[in-house]
């Protein structure tokens, strides 16, 4: 019985089959992800979510006008949401590309052009451009921002929560026309370029404006960039009536000490023409100054940022009030990680007349404000 139960099981054992391995099912395929379908086409998508408090000792506004004091931090003591600002853009160096940018969100209100619900806006097409680009030349053409300037609308793109005088008073916004660079060598490139003027997207008259402008290089560590535009303005902002020749020459140099360390200037001086002087007579009114910034990386966290600056508005017509305005400003940011920084700022208003309104009805001298900043970059 025993043998026959052994020889049994050996037959059995030599004509089975040997038991497989498991191997696993083939896995299912992977979809792409929009961020790889994006890379993979050359489109990049980013934004910044800009979110603030601000604390002002006066109004916000100058005494006896309708006219901000500040650009977009003007909130006597609010919670904002300043803006949300999303770029869609396709920017090869050759070929044709473009760029899109929107801006939700109060600051929206502040950078209109002409022609739109300026008050109450809360959207605002900054910019939307096509580009096209072979060898040196690069030309865009449709709605993009000034060259002008060491500031910029989106806020992560500055070292200070609030805006300088001169960007918001001495220099515009935004163009509509065409722009061409011409970049001679990587020290030097030219640019010029046709447009309606200062943040027009549709022109009250059939006068353009020209820029021109020379981005020197000559450096590692120094950058100098000269521009001006000349052409016919409304002299009242969004308003078909009296016209005149507009001019402004903004100077901006930087210079970098070191990786952690680096100095900026920017001048801007400015003419209307067909102007109401303070002295009630028809003339060219004037506007000029000087903003300086010093920039320190502490470490990979915090950084410290100082800005001083003076602005002569000659004749009354950038803010409303003939005046000597100065401020100067201290800010310190904090960054966590490279998608969210912090920013705590303190800044001190004066001028030489008592332009600056307060609740109490009685205009001062002075202005003090305390900001808070989010900033969340995707």
């Amino acid at each position: 019985m025993f043998k026959n139960k052994l020889l049994y099981t050996l037959i059995l054992s030599a004509f089975s089959v040997p038991a497989m391995a498991d191997t696993p099912a083939p896995a299912a395929p992977v979809a792409p992800t929009l961020s790889a379908i994006l890379d993979a086409s050359g489109i990049s998508v980013t934004g910044d979510l800009d979110f603030s408090y601000s604390s002002l000792s006066g109004t916000g506004q100058f005494q006896g006008t309708t006219t901000n004091n500040r650009v977009f931090d003007y909130a006597h003591n609010s919670f904002t949401m300043q803006a949300l600002d999303l770029t869609v853009a396709k920017q090869p160096a050759e070929g044709y590309g473009g760029l899109v940018e929107t801006t939700l969100g109060k600051d929206a209100s502040t950078i209109a052009s002409s022609g739109t619900n300026m008050a109450n806006q809360t959207y605002d097409l900054t910019q939307a451009f096509v580009q096209y680009a072979a060898g040196s030349w690069t030309t865009i053409a449709g709605k993009f921002i000034t060259q002008a300037g060491q500031e910029y609308i989106k806020s992560s793109a500055n070292t200070n929560f609030s805006r300088s005088i001169l960007f918001g008073y001495a220099i515009p916004f935004t163009h509509t026309g065409f722009r061409s660079t011409y970049k001679i060598s990587d020290a030097v490139s030219l640019m010029g370029g046709v447009n309606n003027g200062w943040d027009e997207a549709n022109d009250l008259h059939p006068n353009k404006n020209v820029e021109l402008g020379v981005m020197l290089n000559p450096t590692k560590s120094i950058v100098l960039n000269l521009m001006d535009h000349y052409g016919t303005e409304q002299v009242a902002f969004g308003t078909l009536g009296t016209q005149g020749k507009r001019n402004l020459l903004d100077v901006v140099a930087t210079y970098a000490v070191t990786d952690n360390l680096n100095f900026a200037l920017n001048y801007d001086g400015g003419s209307q023409a067909n102007s109401t002087l303070a002295n009630g007579l028809a003339g060219t009114a004037k506007w000029s100054g000087v903003a300086a910034y010093a920039n320190y990386q502490i470490n990979d966290l915090w950084r410290l940022s100082v800005r001083g600056e003076t602005f002569n508005d000659t004749d009354g017509y950038r803010t409303g009030v003939v005046q000597k305005w100065k401020e100067a400003t201290l800010t310190v940011g904090y960054a966590p990680n490279k998608n969210v920084e912090l920013r705590g700022e303190v800044r001190k208003d004066t001028s030489d007349k008592a332009s600056f309104a307060y609740n109490d009805g009685i205009a001062r001298k002075a202005q003090s404000s305390l900001g808070l900043e989010a900033i969340y970059k995707f």
